[in-house]
């Protein structure tokens, strides 16, 4: 999956110049978090998120009246509190890099760049949305877990059994185990009717199946 395909292209974008108070009425009116910041002619300039605007005037709404407030939001621009250092990804991008530059850059927006312009933006929302979809989530599927070491043909060798049996596998998702070496945890979503065939299908294959929290997982690799 590809950045193009699930980023908003409808962009709400402001200049510079633009007060905050009329940045927080546009994000109140479109129900969105972000603002991308665009000058005259149309380069990028930065990008504003409703968290920019609450974190900056803070102190000022604690002590301020009603009307120093609305003043303070009429002289404020958008341009003085904007991040200026703009990450971002293009069409081309996949999500699952989308969402590495997200967490290792602590930020939960990246506008769409194409060709030097702005086309679109993605939020860490979207990007989870998708990760969600790509495991199975919401879906009447039941997760199991089985650890094992990595060797090649490991996951043929699972599929195939399992195909054998007539159990299809919704989703299936490897990391590595955290704390053993060469060990991969094997997350397989299969339908709920089928999860205990699927229990018994990889138990016969000498793999110790997880089916909810456990502790320590060394007592449960197979090799």
């Amino acid at each position: 999956m590809y950045v193009g395909r699930i980023m908003h292209t409808n962009l709400i974008t402001v200049k510079p110049e633009t007060t905050i108070k009329q940045a927080m009425d546009l994000l109140k009116e479109h129900h969105i978090e972000h603002l991308v910041v665009l000058d005259d002619s149309g380069n990028l300039k930065g990008i504003l998120s409703d968290r920019d605007v609450k974190a900056n005037l803070a102190s000022p709404a604690t002590t301020f009246s009603t009307h120093e407030l609305n003043y303070l939001l009429d002289q404020v621009t958008v341009g003085m509190i904007m991040v200026k250092h703009v990450i971002t990804v293009t069409p081309g991008t996949t999500v699952e890099d989308a969402a590495l530059v997200i967490r290792e850059n602590e930020i939960s927006s990246l506008p769409v760049m194409k060709e030097g312009r702005p086309v679109g933006i993605v939020t860490k929302t979207d990007v989870m949305g998708v990760l969600m979809d790509a495991i199975g989530l919401g879906e009447e599927n039941e997760r199991l877990i089985v650890l094992v070491r990595n060797r090649l043909g490991m996951i043929a060798d699972i599929t195939s059994r399992l195909r054998d049996e007539k159990i299809n596998i919704a989703s299936l998702i490897t990391w590595p185990e955290k704390g053993l070496e060469g060990v991969y945890q094997l997350v397989i979503r299969v339908h709920g009717r089928d999860k205990a065939r699927a229990i018994n299908v990889l138990e016969a294959m000498g793999l110790k199946v997880i089916t909810g929290y456990v502790e320590d997982h060394s007592a449960y690799v197979s090799d």
